[in-house]
């Protein structure tokens, strides 16, 4: 398989909700919500950098689309990792992500392996980890 990931798609419970999150309070740049006027349609696209979006769609509607029954969400089944250039950066998304509505489940910290990061939670309980990481470079 040669990977080509363009979408991560997340699903959310009230769209609108998700929308004002991560368009207003992270201040991630999308045309708004589209599809409306397609059964299970309504989704919301955000660029995130070169080649890559992040997609926010009703879980019911993810569901019905891959043809599963819709299951009680876990945040523990996986993390985005938003990785930044500084420790401060860190502070400050952190900070942006709380005021914006996000829960904090771990502040930001030094790590064990050198690092700083923290993590918390979408409206929709998705958990993000944003990370400094001195080895990488952004």
């Amino acid at each position: 398989m040669n990977p080509r990931i363009t979408v991560i798609t997340l699903g959310v419970d009230d769209l609108e909700k998700a929308l004002e999150f991560y368009r207003d309070g992270l201040g991630l740049p999308t045309d708004g919500i589209v599809g409306k006027e397609f059964d299970h349609g309504a989704v919301a696209f955000f660029d995130l950098q070169a080649g890559l979006k992040l997609a926010i769609w009703k879980r019911e509607d993810i569901a019905h689309e891959a043809k599963i029954e819709q299951t009680p969400s876990s945040p523990t089944e996986f993390t985005i990792g938003h990785n930044v250039e500084s420790k401060e950066e860190v502070d400050k998304v952190m900070e942006q992500a709380e005021k914006a509505g996000a829960t904090l489940t771990d502040p930001a910290h030094d790590t064990f392996w050198g690092g700083y990061s923290g993590h918390f939670q979408d409206p929709n309980g998705h958990l993000w980890e944003v990370v400094w990481n001195p080895a990488w470079e952004i």
